[in-house]
């Protein structure tokens, strides 16, 4: 029986590589009726195991094979709280909005998972040592949740949207058409904003200017609104 104990025990430090992180979940709002749908439709135990499952994907989107690639984080602490907005992270510190969770319709679950996977590439993510446009902070955000299937309804369709830089869902389906251009696109782009940021980065990476690229997206997709 250790036999089979410790071969998983090496199968999990080979999976995380030499870097495990620690994963706390923290209610702060039992006494609202979204902190109560957290616990009872979401659970702390599924959310580690989201925050987890979502550190995973990130490294493998970012190609982040070897620790030595990523940020030196240990521990990562989600809390909810009653607070307006959906959530945001700060210091490793992922806050998610109780009273989100509690006016939510739909399928709250798989919502927060989504949100859950955007948060965690904040934690991961490169940013051009502040450098880096907040749009494309956040596109890159989104474009791993929708990498990941957990792309809301909601979000703009492919083509949509006024600049490139606008963030979220317009940035993240932009960085889509991107990476279409060159697997891994967004894989490089997050490596080359390590220690700063320019959009010549797209130049570097694609062969074209980015607002050239904007343009080319567009007229992919008939120059919709």
């Amino acid at each position: 029986m250790m036999h089979y104990a410790l071969c998983f025990l090496v199968l999990l430090s080979a999976i995380h590589g030499t870097q495990s992180v620690e994963y706390t979940v923290t209610n702060n709002a039992l006494s609202t009726p979204g902190g109560v749908a957290f616990r009872d439709k979401i659970g702390a135990e599924y959310a580690k195991q989201t925050l987890d499952s979502a550190t995973q994907f990130i490294w493998r989107i970012f190609q982040q094979n070897n620790p030595a690639d990523r940020k030196n984080v240990q521990k990562v602490s989600l809390f909810v709280d009653d607070m307006e907005g959906v959530a945001y992270t700060s210091n490793n510190q992922i806050h998610l909005s109780a009273r989100y969770v509690g006016n939510y319709n739909g399928d709250v679950k798989r919502e927060v998972t989504g949100v859950l996977y955007h948060e965690m590439v904040h934690v991961w993510q490169w940013n051009g040592n502040g450098q880096a446009p907040g749009g494309l902070i956040e596109g890159i955000a989104d474009f791993v949740r929708l990498k990941a299937n957990y792309a809301p309804s909601h979000w703009v369709k492919p083509g949509q949207g006024q600049k490139w830089d606008q963030g979220y869902d317009v940035t993240a389906r932009f960085l889509e058409y991107c990476d279409s251009l060159k697997g891994g696109f967004v894989a490089q782009l997050n490596k080359l904003m390590r220690t700063g940021y320019s959009d010549q980065f797209f130049v570097q990476l694609l062969g074209k200017t980015v607002d050239q690229l904007w343009k080319d997206y567009k007229a992919k997709y008939g120059n919709i609104a």
